[in-house]
């Protein structure tokens, strides 16, 4: 049976609560209402972004999916509210009201939504607490985790404890890009979201591989957001720097072979790109994904899956929602009796 699964779609508590006037500093998300269909996620005083009810109403939410043909979203939280920049303790108090809000909502909803976490990835130890309590007590699928942790690459020896477990507990991890690098220069054009995140995204992966994050775990699931960004693209030369430098490496094959691990959403929105994806990694290895609910979405989701000549119709069924499932350690009979 054919299912379709939007593996990448955002969400956030409606009631979420102030956590400047609790703990101090103005980095923390703030949602104000403008109208009970909308409200600004406000940061430092100033408008992040304009969400509308879609990025807090299950129900809202259901009934976009109903019109658009998915059968299944996969909720994780906006990365805005990884709050990694705060005091560990008071970013775990925020993962616990999201973690909880996403869990509840599966609950409600269970034919219809796959639960992922967030964790403080400031502090390891709390982190790996956290996930825990998430994949064990709450019944979420799988944790979300940031590009970077505060200008620390993701290969920085001070996570190993938290790669570590995910892969004890077979915990699989959503990589999505925050605090792009070269965010300063990109102040105009919204290229935070066009050029920086898909660079942003490209160097967590690499550093994943050339850190030898992957050597060491080699069975730790992971997943990138937006088509792996510029990853794709520059694997080649990366080879090519493990070639030219040897004495630099950190690990014994070329990038591309640790790069089979990887799998990646559908997120690049061109045909062409997908197929590239499909042909360097295999169609195994590539979830649906819209960035449900916001403007640079796609719509309706697995429309560049739909549209890519020369797919088999069990590669397109197995991209649209078998691998995603999979990806989740779930399959179809789960998924449908959840």
């Amino acid at each position: 049976m054919e299912m379709r699964v939007d593996f990448h779609t955002h969400i956030i508590p409606e009631d979420i609560p102030d956590f400047t006037k609790r703990y101090g500093g103005g980095r923390w998300p703030v949602l104000e209402k403008t109208c009970s269909c909308g409200a600004n996620i406000m940061v430092s005083g100033k408008v992040f972004r304009e969400v509308t009810d879609q990025v807090w109403s299950p129900e809202k939410r259901i009934e976009d999916m109903d019109k658009e043909g998915v059968d299944l979203q996969v909720l994780s939280p906006i990365p805005v509210t990884f709050s990694y920049w705060a005091e560990p303790n008071a970013a775990e108090e925020m993962a616990h009201i999201q973690n909880d809000f996403i869990a509840e909502t599966v609950k409600q909803y269970p034919s219809r939504f796959i639960g992922l976490g967030t964790v403080p990835l400031q502090d390891v130890d709390v982190s790996i607490r956290e996930m825990e309590r998430c994949m064990f007590q709450l019944g979420l699928k799988g944790i979300e985790i940031g590009t970077n942790v505060n200008g620390k690459n993701l290969d920085d020896p001070s996570f190993s404890g938290f790669f570590e477990m995910a892969e004890k507990w077979n915990v699989p991890l959503f990589v999505h890009p925050w605090e792009t690098l070269g965010r300063e220069r990109m102040p105009r054009h919204n290229f935070m979201y066009t050029v920086g995140m898909p660079s942003e995204t490209a160097l967590a992966a690499a550093s994943l591989i050339n850190g030898a994050v992957m050597e060491k775990y080699p069975t730790l699931k992971v997943c990138f957001a937006h088509g792996g960004g510029s990853f794709p693209y520059i694997l080649p030369r990366l080879d090519q720097g493990w070639n030219v430098w040897p004495h630099i490496r950190k690990i014994q094959k070329p990038p591309s072979f640790y790069a089979q691990k990887f799998y990646f959403d559908s997120l690049n929105y061109d045909p062409v790109n997908l197929s590239y994806l499909v042909e360097r990694f295999g169609y195994e290895k590539i979830v649906m994904g819209s960035d449900y609910p916001f403007l640079l979405r796609e719509i309706p989701p697995g429309k560049v899956i739909d549209d890519t000549l020369g797919l088999t119709e069990e590669q397109k069924a197995a991209m649209l929602g078998g691998n995603a499932l999979s990806f989740l350690n779930m399959n179809i009979k789960e998924a449908l009796q959840k």
